[in-house]
């Protein structure tokens, strides 16, 4: 998927990206490199005057700015807390006094996981983690304070070369005989670059609907996802070996179902992600030269 800003449109010199040194930041600077980008050293999103100092009137603010550290978050809270939920509502104050739109990534974490269906955007939610906690908070204050914003859930993101699970399958594939990776989390792989150029599509156009859900098509196990790497760069898929959850206990539960539905997002007119297959297969080939 290789969207790019519609023709005719400004949005080039509107965009502002926060978490701009994280996977998805890169990749929107990749595709946008004339937008206003701000690390994590470069904008703290929760102080309110250095943001109210950045955000410009008709900016869109991309907000790529997360604590996603999931174990940890379970003995950090405040500092989960303080970016996920906090952050966000500084900065979705901000744009509603400038009157800028912010567009802001959630996460299917926000969900229990014990579902068997793809997750709609009316769904209920119910977190069962600190982390899934914090960003719901986060999701909520976006709503409350910035009439003007898009919610983005996505889930399982990765860009192949940057400690994710699929740089990490990578580097255990040259490391060890074997690998044992669980089969009983389901969810969709969503390669950054594709969701970097939905997140685009959906800025550079009006008129979407306050929650959506974007990640590549399809589902898979982590050990799915495990083998296709495998596969992807020429190794023996059956040296990645099935286990359970239970196998390796985390101090974060994690969901073992978080298929999140793109009805929301077809239905808006946006172009849908490929299958996370046809994506893993690219993000592959980008890494290996």
């Amino acid at each position: 998927m290789n969207a790019a800003v519609p023709p005719g449109t400004d949005l080039t010199a509107r965009l502002l990206v926060t978490g701009a040194g994280g996977q998805l930041g890169r990749e929107l600077l990749r595709l946008v490199p004339e937008a206003r980008a701000y690390t994590r050293s470069g904008l703290d999103i929760t102080d309110a005057a250095a943001v109210e100092s950045a955000v410009r009137p008709g900016d869109v603010v991309l907000n790529c700015a997360a604590y996603t550290a999931v174990d940890r978050a379970e003995s950090e809270p405040e500092a989960a807390f303080a970016v996920n939920a906090t952050g966000p509502a500084v900065l979705a104050r901000a744009c509603a006094r400038a009157g800028a739109r912010l567009v802001h990534v959630s996460t299917d974490y926000v969900f229990p996981g014990t579902g068997a269906v793809p997750y709609e955007t009316t769904d209920p939610t119910g977190p069962a983690t600190v982390y899934g906690r914090s960003k719901l908070a986060g999701e909520r204050a976006v709503r409350e304070h910035c009439p003007n914003s898009q919610i983005v859930r996505t889930a399982w993101v990765y860009s192949g070369d940057d400690g994710d699970f699929v740089a990490t399958m990578r580097r255990l594939e040259r490391e060890r005989d074997t690998v044992n990776v669980v089969t009983d989390q389901i969810g969709t792989p969503t390669y950054a670059a594709d969701l970097a150029a939905g997140l685009l599509e959906l800025a550079a156009g009006p008129g979407a609907p306050a929650v959506l859900h974007a990640t590549n098509s399809g589902r898979a196990s982590w050990f799915d996802l495990a083998r296709a790497v495998f596969a992807g760069i020429g190794a023996d898929p059956g040296r990645v070996r099935p286990c359970t959850s239970a196998e390796f206990p985390r101090p974060a539960p994690r969901p073992a179902y978080s298929v999140l539905s793109a009805a929301a997002w077809r239905d808006a007119g946006l172009t849908p992600l490929r299958p996370w297959e046809s994506a893993l297969t690219e993000a592959l080939a980008r890494v290996a030269h």
